[in-house]
């Protein structure tokens, strides 16, 4: 049976930080997401697909370069994302001092 005590907290969020603060990590965290989401569009849309017959001009091993960004780097550059964005996420869980780092 599930705990009804809890239903109060349901969609709240504890934190140990002032509430502008909080609403300044999250517009943060946010932007970061859409500028990458933004990045990975224009590569694996863009490139992929508006702007292959330009890109078409150059090739990567033998592959058209707007074939290859659709096959394979778009792939790449997501994976690279993830990278950039666990990078710059913990960037700014330390300025905000809401990491899981002990020290």
């Amino acid at each position: 049976m599930a705990d009804q005590d809890n239903t109060e907290d349901v969609g709240a969020y504890e934190h140990d930080i002032s509430e502008s603060a909080f609403r300044q990590y999250w517009r943060e965290n946010l932007t970061l997401m859409g500028v990458l989401l933004a990045i990975w569009f224009l590569v694996s849309f863009g490139a992929g697909i508006l702007f292959r017959d330009f890109l078409d001009r150059w090739s990567i091993g033998g592959a058209p370069l707007g074939f290859w960004f659709a096959q394979q780097g778009a792939i790449y550059v997501f994976v690279i994302l993830i990278f950039v964005y666990s990078a710059l996420m913990h960037r700014i869980e330390q300025r905000f001092d809401v990491d899981d780092d002990e020290g």
